[in-house]
């Protein structure tokens, strides 16, 4: 029974808030703008630009990223044994959107280079990650990425800033 009343609450909460809606309001919450990388199995370099990035945890450092299922990256992000996060800057807005569009060749031009660890990164990024994956967790369309730091590089300059479905810079 407990599983019929939790699909009964999912269905009264999806009738009940239009994803539209859910959208929209999302939209009102600015955030900074990252760029997720690994390799997959064969080597190949995989990655995609996220706003669901936080901190999770100080002792031991671990932060979180959340990925659409329907990446093109899915698949490898939830087999890899690593990955790097690039915090970007507003001149990394070209790369955010190429890292963010479905089926493009993200490692075709310039823009990236190679974390000491062998993974790309965003040249000059405001600060990279390397992490390990400590948890995955299924999360409706997209799963959480929970992973422990085990290096930090920091850069400089100003944050990108994702707001009302647009990149932004900060006055």
């Amino acid at each position: 029974m407990p599983e019929r009343q939790e699909v009964e609450v999912l269905e009264a909460a999806r009738q009940a808030v239009p994803p539209e809606d859910f959208r929209a309001a999302m939209a009102r919450f600015p955030s900074g703008v990252v760029v997720v990388t690994t390799c997959g199995a064969d080597g190949t370099p995989r990655g995609f630009t996220a706003s669901s990035f936080c901190s999770v945890s100080l002792e031991p450092p671990m932060v979180l990223v959340c990925l659409a299922n329907s990446a093109d990256s899915a698949q490898s992000f939830g087999h890899c044994d690593r990955f790097a996060v690039s915090v970007l800057a507003p001149d990394h807005r070209p790369l955010a959107l190429r890292f963010a569009t479905k089926g493009t060749d993200k490692f075709a031009s310039d823009g990236l280079c190679t974390s000491p660890g062998g993974l790309p990164t965003v040249d000059r990024a405001l600060s990279e990650l390397d992490c390990t994956p400590h948890a995955r967790h299924p999360a409706g369309d997209h799963t959480v990425l929970i992973g422990r730091v085990t290096g930090v590089r920091l850069g400089e300059g100003s944050p990108m800033v994702y707001y009302d479905r647009a990149f932004r810079t900060l006055a």
